[in-house]
């Protein structure tokens, strides 16, 4: 039991590291954290299509992540 959680949180922790690495880039907030933030006006939109999707599979994967990760040591103290 303990190795197959081992593996699910290794999958999942490369899983993780795909999801960040598939969203898209955010060049205005980098580019408003440089100059001060003040472009952000009314910029502020509800995320929608892929940019959504994904920021869901991440928090998904993210919880997964901890949760195998307890899992796995509460079969370590036993």
């Amino acid at each position: 039991m303990y190795n197959l959680v081992m593996t699910l949180l290794i999958i999942d922790s490369i899983a993780i590291v795909i999801a960040v690495m598939m969203q898209p880039t955010k060049q205005q907030d980098a580019l408003n954290a440089l100059s001060g933030g003040g472009g952000e006006l009314f910029g502020q939109q509800k995320k929608r299509g892929f940019e959504a999707f994904m920021e869901k599979v991440t928090a998904v994967l993210g919880f997964l992540f901890f949760l195998f990760a307890l899992i796995l040591v509460y079969l370590g103290s036993k």
